[in-house]
């Protein structure tokens, strides 16, 4: 990749480009914004294109600005190339109303919404069906919390009975976990949060298969030990999955067709 090399770069309004980054701050090279998130456990640079096209730079403590501004200008045609797929294969997050027969996923399989007026929780699992109790579903606001609490409650359940597997298999001390939405991302590892650090997954994550809920834990147990995406992450990712790179593409595809809580408004009908 081409660019302005790290002992010359141009000048900016980032300030001086000796100072080092800070967590939070917005660095701003040739027009394009990016987040900068500092990490002691990095050691090189990285670029994310997150999934509503923001830009995330990760850069290691005391990484001077000018650094990241030159690392920024010879990853253009990577960031050009990463934002026209993204053009190509735009998301299509659906649209829910709470009415009988809406389908909402759960672990990869299909279930039909049943409305009922006779207590008990206001979600739940019954006979192959998604039940939602009639005086939540006429609040759409309120069915909407409900059914993302079903769906926290629900997953973490489900994902604390796969982390002790995965964090064997790997050979990495088990995490707390916790189900949230993690904007962006699908989920997050987060060292100092408890004992053994933290891994956060994304509610809607669980409306998928369950073999790349999977992916989704083991691609997080694996910044237990490496903090980056560099070739040493992937390759101890493709040892505990060896077809990890099928599955980020399975997860890149159904991803962006995944319900992430928008409803239909009170005027749409």
């Amino acid at each position: 990749m081409g660019g302005v090399s790290a002992s010359d770069p141009p000048s900016s309004d980032n300030g001086s480009d000796r100072s080092p980054l800070v967590d939070g701050q917005t660095l701003v090279t040739d027009g394009r914004e990016f987040a900068v998130s500092v990490s002691a456990r990095r050691k090189r640079l990285g670029l994310t294109v997150e999934r509503d096209g923001s830009l995330t730079m990760r850069v290691p403590q005391d990484c001077e600005i000018r650094r990241a501004e030159a690392f920024a200008r010879k990853s253009r045609s990577w960031i050009e190339a990463k934002l026209r797929l993204r053009e190509q294969h735009r998301p299509a997050h659906p649209v829910r109303a709470f009415r009988e027969g809406e389908t909402f996923r759960y672990l990869g399989r299909e279930y039909r919404l049943l409305l009922v007026d006779e207590g008990g929780a206001p979600v739940r699992l019954v006979s192959g069906r998604l039940v939602l109790d009639k005086a939540v579903a006429v609040e759409p606001r309120l069915a909407r919390r409900e059914l993302v609490a079903w769906y926290r409650k629900s997953g973490l359940r489900w994902a604390q009975g796969r982390l002790q597997p995965w964090a064997a298999r790997m050979e990495v001390p088990e995490p707390a976990v916790t189900v949230r939405d993690v904007g962006n991302r699908w989920g997050t590892y987060r060292q100092g949060e408890g004992e053994n650090g933290r891994v956060a997954l994304h509610w809607a994550v669980f409306q998928l298969p369950s073999h790349l809920v999977d992916y989704v834990i083991a691609h997080e147990l694996a910044h237990i030990k490496i903090a980056g995406h560099g070739p040493d992450y992937w390759m101890l990712l493709r040892r505990a999955i060896p077809d990890c790179e099928s599955r980020k593409e399975e997860l890149d595809d159904l991803g962006r067709r995944l319900w992430l809580g928008k409803i239909v408004s009170a005027g749409d009908g």
